[in-house]
C-alpha cells in the first residue's frame, strides 16, 4: 500500500513540475486558462450572493440603518464585480461597461463603480501586435508602415489603437483586436450565462438574462473589424448631408476581422468641456449636432451606432474649415429597427414630447410594455411621471428629479428588470444608446434643451410620412401627405424662431437698461 501510495505522489509530482515548466516557459498568463477564469468568476459571485443573503438578517427593512447598509453592501459588490472585469478583461469588462451605463436599472453604487472600466482596459503587448498583424497581414510592421507607435493611443475591452504613418505618407489608426479575446469570447459569455441564472435562481427579483442573450448575439459582430468597416462605410454615405461628421475613412487593404485600418483622427473627447473651451468650440452646437445626428440615425433611418460614449465621440476644427466637427468612431455595434418597431418608436416620442398620455399608453403597449407603460415612459425619458404627463419638453429637468429617479431605480428594480424582458431586443441597446447621449449631455449642461425635442420631432415627423407615402398607392394621398408634412415642419420652424427670439430678447433687455 505504502508503495503505491509512494508511486502515485511521485507521479503527482511530475505531472506538476512538468506542468509548471510548460506554463513557466510558454509565459502562459494564468488569466488566459479557463478554469481560472471560471473558478473566478464563481467564487466572486458566491462572495456578493452570501452578502447579500445575510447582510440583512439583524436590520429591520425600510428603517435608515437598512438603507445605509444596503448601500454599503451594494459599494463593496460593485468593487467585487470591478476587480473580476478588470482581471478577467475582454468580454467581463466589455459587459461590465454596459452594466454601468444602465443608471435606469442599476443602483448608483454599480453604475459609478463599474464606469471606471472604461478607462482600466488592457494593453496587448507589442510583441502580441506584431503577431496579430504578421498572422493576419502575412508581412513585418515595417514592411506595412513607415513608422509605428508603440504606445497605443487608446485601449478598449476588445482592442486597442496605434497611430503609424505609410510608406506614402498617409497618417493612419490601426485598431488590432486584442489576441485571446476572440477564442476566450464563447466561454466568458457560457460563464456569464450560467452565473446569471444561479443568481436568478437564488434571487428571484434578479433577472438580468437578457443581457446574456444581447452579448451572445452582437459579440461576434463586435469581433469582426470588417463588418466595422462596412457599417462605417454605410452611415458616412446615409449622413453626408451632415458637413459638421467626420467618419474616417477604411483602407480596406490593410484591413481583416482581427485589424482595422482607417484615416487617423484627432480631438477632444464630447464630455472635455475644458478642450473645447480652449479650442474655442460652441458646446450648445455640439450637444445639438449630436441630437440631429441620433435622431436622423434611429427615426429615419432606423441604423443605429448604439456605442456612443466619450472615447467614441471626439470634437474638434476641422484643419481644411475651421468648423466644428464631430467624429465618429467604433462603429462594431449597430441596431437595425424593424419598420414597424420604428413607426411605433417614433409615435412614441411625439406623445411624450406634447404629454400626450393616451398616446404614451397606445404606443408604450405596442412596444411590449403592457400595464408597466409608466414605469417604460420613465425609463426611456429618464424622467419622473409627474414630469413626462406635463410634456418632457415643457418641463426642465432638476436636481431633485435626477435624485428621485436614482432612488426609484433602486426601488422598482424587480418591475424594470420584468419591464426588460418584455420589450423588443431591439429596444435594449437604444436604451443604452440613450443612457450614454443623456450622460454626455449631463456633463455638457445641455441636457433636455429645446432644440433638442425639436430636432427629434423635426425626424418623427419626416418618417412617419415616408412611411405613410409607401402604405398608398395614390397620388392624391401621397400629395395630402408631403403638404401635412412641409405644415408640420414649418410650425417646427416658426417654434424654433419663437424661441429664438424669446432667447434674444432676454439677453438683450438687461443691455437695454
Amino acid at each position: 500500500m505504502a508503495n503505491r501510495l509512494l508511486k502515485v505522489s511521485s507521479l503527482a509530482t511530475a505531472v506538476l513540475a512538468s506542468s509548471g515548466f510548460y506554463l513557466y516557459s510558454s509565459h502562459l498568463d494564468l488569466s488566459d486558462l479557463s478554469v481560472i477564469r471560471f473558478g473566478r468568476a464563481v467564487a466572486t459571485t458566491a462572495v456578493i450572493s452570501y452578502d447579500y443573503l445575510t447582510a440583512f438578517r439583524h436590520v429591520e427593512n425600510g428603517t435608515d440603518e437598512y438603507w445605509h447598509l444596503k448601500s454599503k453592501v451594494h459599494r463593496r459588490s460593485a468593487e467585487r464585480l470591478r476587480d473580476l472585469c478588470c482581471a478577467n478583461r475582454g468580454t467581463f469588462i466589455k459587459v461590465g461597461q454596459h452594466l454601468g451605463a444602465l443608471d435606469y436599472l442599476l443602483p448608483e453604487e454599480y453604475t459609478s463603480t463599474l464606469k471606471v472600466l472604461h478607462s482600466r482596459a488592457p494593453e496587448s503587448s507589442m510583441e502580441e501586435i506584431q503577431q496579430v498583424i504578421r498572422e493576419d497581414l502575412g508581412k513585418e510592421l515595417s514592411e506595412l508602415f513607415l513608422s509605428f507607435e508603440e504606445k497605443p493611443q487608446g485601449a478598449a475591452s476588445l482592442a486597442q489603437v496605434h497611430k503609424a504613418v505609410l510608406h506614402d505618407g498617409k497618417t493612419v489608426a490601426v485598431k488590432i483586436q486584442h489576441p485571446k479575446v476572440q477564442k476566450q469570447s464563447a466561454n466568458d459569455i457560457l460563464v456569464m450565462e450560467v452565473l446569471l441564472k444561479a443568481v436568478h435562481w437564488l434571487f428571484p427579483d434578479f433577472a438580468l438574462m437578457w443581457l446574456v442573450e444581447e452579448a451572445k448575439k452582437n459579440m461576434p459582430l463586435e469581433l469582426d473589424f470588417l463588418n466595422e468597416g462596412r457599417n462605417a462605410e454605410k452611415v458616412a454615405d446615409m449622413l453626408a448631408h451632415f458637413h459638421f461628421l467626420k467618419i474616417p475613412m477604411i483602407h480596406w487593404n490593410l484591413s481583416t476581422k482581427r485589424i482595422l485600418t482607417m484615416e487617423f483622427a484627432d480631438g477632444g473627447q464630447v464630455n472635455d468641456r475644458d478642450y473645447m473651451q480652449t479650442h474655442g468650440i460652441n458646446v450648445n452646437e455640439i450637444s445639438e449636432n449630436l441630437g440631429k445626428m441620433y435622431s436622423e440615425m434611429i427615426f429615419v433611418h432606423g441604423f443605429v451606432h448604439c456605442d456612443p460614449h466619450p472615447g467614441n465621440v471626439l470634437v474638434r476644427k476641422c484643419p481644411q474649415t475651421k468648423k466644428n466637427e464631430v467624429v465618429l468612431l467604433d462603429h462594431g455595434l449597430y441596431q437595425v429597427l424593424q419598420p414597424d418597431f420604428r413607426l411605433n418608436y417614433c409615435q412614441l416620442w411625439q406623445a411624450l414630447i406634447k404629454g400626450d398620455m393616451s398616446g404614451v399608453e397606445r404606443y408604450s403597449r405596442r412596444l411590449g410594455a403592457g400595464d408597466l407603460y409608466p414605469l417604460f415612459a420613465c425609463v426611456l425619458t429618464a424622467r419622473s411621471w409627474k414630469a413626462v404627463n406635463a410634456g418632457i419638453s415643457s418641463v426642465p429637468v432638476t436636481r431633485s428629479e435626477d435624485i428621485e429617479i436614482r432612488t426609484n431605480a433602486g426601488l422598482y428594480l424587480p418591475q424594470i428588470s420584468d419591464l426588460l424582458n418584455r420589450v423588443p431586443r431591439q429596444m435594449l441597446l437604444l436604451l443604452k444608446t440613450n443612457d450614454l447621449l443623456r450622460g454626455i449631455e449631463t456633463t455638457l449642461q445641455t441636457r433636455a434643451s429645446s432644440s433638442s425635442f425639436i430636432n427629434m420631432s423635426r425626424c418623427c415627423i419626416r418618417a412617419i410620412a415616408r412611411h405613410k407615402r409607401t402604405k398608398t398607392q395614390s397620388r392624391r394621398r401621397r400629395v395630402q401627405i408631403t403638404l401635412a408634412e412641409s405644415l408640420s415642419l414649418w410650425k417646427l420652424y416658426m417654434y424654433e424662431l419663437f424661441l429664438w427670439l424669446k432667447g434674444s430678447m432676454t439677453i438683450l433687455m438687461p443691455l437695454l437698461h
